[in-house]
């Protein structure tokens, strides 16, 4: 990847977040997340019992309560991620303030963490629509792919 694609994704994750920031956003952001966890784990679902349809007899397709437990523990831990985040924005908040210097951004990494995840469902939920034959607009995975990934690579710079 060329180094100017890398500051153009780079920059618009740090765009969001700071736009975010400045609209008090992470509480909408973490309600948006909790609804696209769900979408996403109904859509999960039903691509399970979609592929059951067209293999029949295969035990490799179809809905496992095993599968659907981890996803349950995967959508929970990342409350407990974003948790993290917002702890280590508090610390950085009241470590400044305390020195008497003047930082203005409350969320930073709880909206890049919250973000990362939103963009991380949006994906699945595609995924999960491609399994249940829904043909996908290849554009909007890609861009979806090229977010999480400027969101990754802004988170490690900081």
């Amino acid at each position: 990847m060329d180094k100017k694609i890398f500051l153009e994704r780079g920059t618009m994750g740090a765009i969001g977040a700071w736009v975010m920031d400045q609209f008090d956003l992470l509480l909408p952001t973490v309600f948006l997340l909790t609804i696209l966890m769900i979408i996403d784990y109904l859509s999960g679902m039903l691509a399970s019992k979609k592929e059951a349809l067209d293999h029949p007899n295969s035990k490799q397709y179809g809905w496992n309560s095993k599968k659907s437990l981890l996803g349950i523990y995967k959508k929970a831990s990342y409350i407990f991620i974003i948790s993290v985040a917002i702890c280590t924005d508090y610390i950085i908040y009241k470590f400044t303030v305390e020195l008497g210097m003047k930082f203005e951004h409350k969320t930073i990494f709880g909206l890049l963490v919250t973000t990362w995840l939103i963009v991380n469902e949006l994906i699945s939920i595609l995924e999960n629509a491609g399994r249940m034959g829904a043909n996908l607009p290849d554009f909007l995975k890609k861009v979806l792919t090229e977010l999480q990934s400027s969101i990754d690579k802004k988170g490690k710079k900081m």
